[in-house]
């Protein structure tokens, strides 16, 4: 995994956008835009495109820096990386098609999409404990 380069009380984590298979390379590119642009309001240290990354299923060309996904560096304390998975939750919340998003920090990966429930509050919960200290 592509990373950031780390100082004392920074994380790295990997955000993955997978979009709905009926979605076209352009809207792609603009869906993980926006989605970078509200990631950008958080008290993040920095965030990058990961360079390289694979185009959608049946895509017939993309732009690997727009169409991928994002590295971004934030404090290990603080409940940054609390509110980081509130927003993406947010975001796949207020989308219509069936868009995914991968989050993985240190080998460690939880998948998002729409669906709520108890049991993906639970799993979530675990997530945020396991790599927030709490």
């Amino acid at each position: 995994m592509n990373r950031i380069p780390e100082a004392a009380g920074v994380i790295s984590v990997r955000v993955e956008l997978r979009p709905d298979v009926d979605v076209d390379v352009d809207l792609h590119d603009r869906l993980a835009r926006g989605l970078r642009g509200e990631l950008k309001e958080l008290d993040v240290e920095s965030i990058q495109a990961v360079p390289g990354s694979p185009a959608p299923e049946g895509a017939k060309s993309a732009d690997p820096v727009t169409v991928g996904a994002l590295l971004v560096a934030l404090s290990a304390s603080g409940g940054v990386f609390t509110s980081l998975v509130g927003v993406l939750q947010d975001w796949l919340n207020r989308q219509s098609a069936r868009h995914r998003i991968v989050v993985t920090i240190a080998g460690d990966s939880i998948e998002l999409d729409r669906a709520t429930g108890a049991e993906r509050r639970e799993l979530i919960d675990a997530f945020i404990r396991r790599h927030s200290g709490g």
